[in-house]
C-alpha cells in the first residue's frame, strides 16, 4: 500500500527529532525530559534523585476540537476490554462479520444528524473510516508513543502504531498509522486496510491565535465472497465435522472485491480579535474559520460476471464500477464568549460537491446521468452557557440551496441534581437528502443504475431524549424518533434469484424507541456489569427491523496481585439479542438492505477473557464464542453470512513515556 510509505517516511522523521529533543525541557511549570512510569497511575509523580519534579499522567491530554479535554487514560477496566476491537471503540449494538475487517450490522439505529448533507455512500465499508470528528489532538510535556497489536483470522495481524511530540510549548505534533491484513477462514474473504493519519496544533504564546490542523489517508480494501450459497447455510447448520474446516464452503463469488479509498485535509483555526484581560471576567470576541477538502471512492472489481449470475445480467463480462466524491468546504465566523451571555459562534460556510462517474447509461426509456456536481452557501451557529450545575448547549446549520435543502438543530440541557446523579434532556431536528448512492447509482449490472435526485425528498426526522448518568445507581438514555421519508435499500424479487437491491423511500411516519440502561454492581473483587436495550418501531410495513433486546452482561473478577505489581482482570462476557428479519448485506453497493424472509438471533455468543497490566503495558486474551460448537451453528452476521467460530486472539497495548 501507497500508504506504507508515507508512514516509514514520517515515522523516521519523528523519531529523528524526537531523539534531538530527548534534552529539551518544555515549559510546564518546573517539568525536565523525563517522564514518570506511571506504575500507579497516579497523577502524583515518584520524585527520584536529581529531578525536583517529575511530568505527572495528567499532563498527557487529549481532545477534540468540539468536546471538552480528558487525561490519557493507562489503567485497565472493564471498557477497556470492550474498546479493544478493531474499531477501538465500545462495539455495543454491532455485529461484526467473521473476519475482523470486515463490515458490521448494525442492531440499533441513531437517527439524530448534526449535518444538513447528504452523506456518501459505501456506508458499510465507514465504520473504521475516520471523520473530522474523529480526530483527536494532544498536548504532552514528553514524547508519546502507543502500540496497540492484535491478531487477526488466519494470516495477519492488526496493528496501529502511535506518537506524538510537544516541538515547543506552542506546537504539537502527531502521527499515527493503523494497519490490518486477514486471510479469514472463509474463501475469498481477505480483508486489508491502512488509515494514516497527522494532526498538529498550535497555539502562539499570547495564545491570542490557534490552529487545528490534521490529514488524514485511508484504504478499505475487502475480499467478497457473497456469503454462502443457500444449500451451504444448510450443511453450515448441520455442524457436520466435514464442513469444520470453513474453506471447504463454496461462496457466491469467487472474485469479488471492493476498496474505499479516501484523503483528506483540514484546518481550523482561530484569533481573538477582543482578547481577555480580565482574569474574572470574560469578554472575548474571536474570529474563527475551518478550511476541509476530502476526496474519496469506492470501486468495486469482479471478473467472473459472465458466468456469475448472482447480481443479475451485466453489460460485460468483467466489473469495475467506481464513484468519486470532491468535497470542498470553508467557513467563515465570529465567535462570543462572555459571563452573562454564554458562548455564541455564528458563521456563513460554503460548499462544493463534485459527485458522480465518468460516462452516462443510456436505457431505452431512461437516461442515467453520471454527476452531480453544486456549489451553495449555508448558515450554522452554536451556543454554550452553564450557569451553576445547569448547562446549556445547540447547534444548527442550514443550506442555502434550492437543489441541497437541508438544515438540522440539535439543543441539549443538563443538570447536576446530586453529587452522583446527572439528568440532561435533548433534541434533535433534521432535514437533508438521502445519501449520494441513493439519489444516483450507475454499475456494469443492468439493475444497478438509478437516477432519484428528482424524485426523492429529504428525510425528516424528529428526536426528544432523556438521559440520567450515576455512578451509584444506573444509566439510562431513553429516545423517541419519528421519521418522515425514510430512505433504504430493499430487497427486490427476482425471477432467476439475482441479488438485486433497489433504493426505496418510505413515505408514512414511523416511529421508533429505544431505551438503553447499564449498571455495574460489584462484590469485593467480583463485578457484574450490564448493558441492556429495548427498542420498538411503529410502522404500517416492515422498513426499519431492530431487535426487540439486546443484551451484553460480564461477570468478572479484578485485582491487583504480586505485591500490587500486576492488574488482573478476568472473566465472561454473555452476548444475546432476539430474532428478527436482520439486514441482508450487498457486496457491490456495501450497504445494508431491508429483507422479510429470514429471522436472525436468539443465540448467545460466550467470551472468555484473561486481562492484565504491567506497568503501561495491557494485555488482553480472549476465548471467542466459546460456546459455538455446543449452543448450535445457528449463528449469523447477515443472512447467508455466519458469524465467527470459536477462536483464540491475543493482544496489547503498549504506553512510551520518553
Amino acid at each position: 500500500m501507497g500508504i506504507f510509505r508515507y508512514f516509514f517516511v514520517g515515522l523516521f522523521f519523528l523519531f529523528s527529532i524526537s531523539s534531538a529533543l530527548g534534552q529539551t525541557k518544555l515549559n510546564k511549570g518546573n517539568v525536565p525530559d523525563r517522564a514518570n512510569p506511571f506504575g500507579n497511575d497516579s497523577s502524583e509523580a515518584k520524585k527520584s534523585k536529581g529531578f525536583d519534579k517529575l511530568a505527572s499522567i495528567d499532563m498527557y491530554i487529549k481532545y477534540k476540537k468540539s468536546v471538552d479535554t480528558t487525561i490519557v487514560d493507562t489503567t485497565l477496566t472493564i471498557q477497556k476490554t470492550y474498546r479493544f476491537n478493531y474499531l477501538q471503540k465500545d462495539n455495543f449494538g454491532l455485529m461484526p462479520f467473521a473476519n475482523i475487517g470486515q463490515s458490521y450490522n448494525s442492531l440499533t439505529l441513531n437517527i439524530a444528524s448534526n449535518t444538513a448533507d447528504p452523506l456518501f455512500g459505501a456506508r458499510g465499508r465507514h465504520f473504521n473510516y475516520y471523520e473530522i470528528q474523529d480526530m483527536d489532538y494532544y498536548e504532552v510535556p514528553t514524547p508519546w508513543t502507543r502500540l496497540i497489536y492484535k491478531t487477526a483470522f488466519e494470516q495477519g495481524q492488526l496493528l496501529d502504531a502511535f506518537f506524538t511530540v510537544n516541538l515547543s510549548n506552542q506546537f504539537n505534533f502527531s502521527i499515527a498509522y493503523k494497519g490490518l491484513r486477514s486471510l479469514g477462514n472463509y474463501q475469498n474473504a481477505l480483508t486489508s486496510s491502512g488509515n494514516f493519519r497527522v494532526t498538529s496544533n498550535f497555539k502562539s504564546k499570547s495564545k491570542r491565535y490557534r490552529a487545528y490542523a490534521h490529514i488524514v489517508m485511508q484504504d478499505l480494501l475487502n475480499n467478497e465472497n457473497g456469503g454462502l450459497t443457500d444449500d451451504d447455510v444448510i450443511n453450515f447448520e448441520s455442524g457436520d465435522e466435514e464442513y469444520a474446516d470453513r474453506s471447504v464452503f463454496d461462496p457466491n463469488l469467487e472474485s469479488g472485491e471492493n476498496i474505499l479509498v479516501g484523503k483528506r485535509f483540514y484546518l481550523n483555526h482561530e484569533y481573538d480579535i477582543v482578547k481577555q484581560v480580565d482574569s474574572i471576567k470574560r469578554n472575548v470576541l474571536t474570529l474563527v474559520n475551518s478550511i476541509s477538502f476530502e476526496d474519496k471512492f469506492y470501486q468495486f472489481y469482479q471478473t467472473d460476471s459472465a458466468t456469475n449470475d448472482f447480481f443479475g445480467d451485466s453489460f460485460t463480462n468483467s466489473i469495475n464500477d467506481k464513484v468519486t466524491l470532491e468535497n470542498f468546504k470553508t467557513s467563515l465566523g465570529v465567535n462570543f464568549n462572555n459571563n452573562l451571555l454564554g458562548d455564541l459562534t455564528v458563521g456563513i460556510n460554503y460548499n462544493n460537491i463534485n459527485y458522480g462517474y465518468d460516462s452516462v447509461v443510456l436505457f431505452p426509456s431512461e437516461v442515467i446521468p453520471n454527476r452531480i456536481k453544486t456549489d451553495y452557501f449555508g448558515l450554522e451557529a452554536s451556543y454554550n452557557k452553564t450557569i451553576g450545575k445547569f448547562a446549556v448547549s445547540g447547534i444548527g446549520g442550514l443550506n442555502l440551496s434550492e437543489e441541497f435543502v437541508g438544515s438540522f438543530i440539535s439543543g441539549r440541557a443538563q443538570v447536576r441534581l446530586l453529587d452522583d446523579i446527572n439528568f440532561q434532556v435533548g433534541i434533535n431536528i433534521s432535514s437533508r437528502l438521502p445519501n449520494y448512492n441513493y439519489l444516483l447509482y450507475q454499475s456494469d449490472y443492468v439493475n444497478y443504475n438509478w437516477y432519484n435526485f428528482d424524485a426523492f425528498n429529504n428525510i425528516n426526522t424528529q428526536q426528544f431524549n432523556i438521559g440520567i448518568q450515576s455512578d451509584k445507581w444506573f444509566n439510562a438514555d431513553l429516545d423517541i424518533s419519528n421519521i418522515d421519508n425514510y430512505t433504504y435499500f430493499n430487497l427486490e424479487p427476482s425471477s432467476n434469484n439475482a441479488v438485486i437491491i433497489k433504493p426505496k423511500q418510505f413515505t408514512q411516519p414511523l416511529q421508533y424507541l429505544r431505551l438503553k440502561i447499564e449498571k455495574e454492581f460489584r462484590f469485593g473483587n467480583f463485578a457484574l456489569d450490564n448493558t441492556i436495550m429495548y427498542q420498538n418501531v411503529i410502522s404500517d410495513e416492515d422498513v426499519l427491523n431492530v431487535p426487540t433486546l439486546i443484551s451484553r452482561n460480564t461477570f468478572y473478577y479484578s485485582n491487583q496481585i504480586f505485591k500490587k505489581a500486576m492488574t488482573l482482570q478476568t472473566g465472561i462476557t454473555f452476548n444475546y439479542f432476539t430474532k428478527y428479519n436482520m439486514n441482508g448485506y450487498d457486496q457491490l453497493l456495501a450497504e445494508f438492505y431491508v429483507q422479510n424472509d429470514t429471522e436472525i438471533g436468539g443465540f448467545p455468543r460466550l467470551d472468555f477473557f484473561i486481562n492484565a497490566k504491567v506497568r503501561q503495558t495491557r494485555i488482553f486474551l480472549k476465548a471467542e464464542h466459546f460456546n459455538s460448537s455446543f449452543t448450535g451453528y445457528n449463528y449469523f452476521s447477515a443472512p447467508n453470512h455466519p458469524f465467527r467460530d470459536f477462536t483464540v486472539r491475543f493482544g496489547l497495548v503498549w504506553d512510551f513515556f520518553l
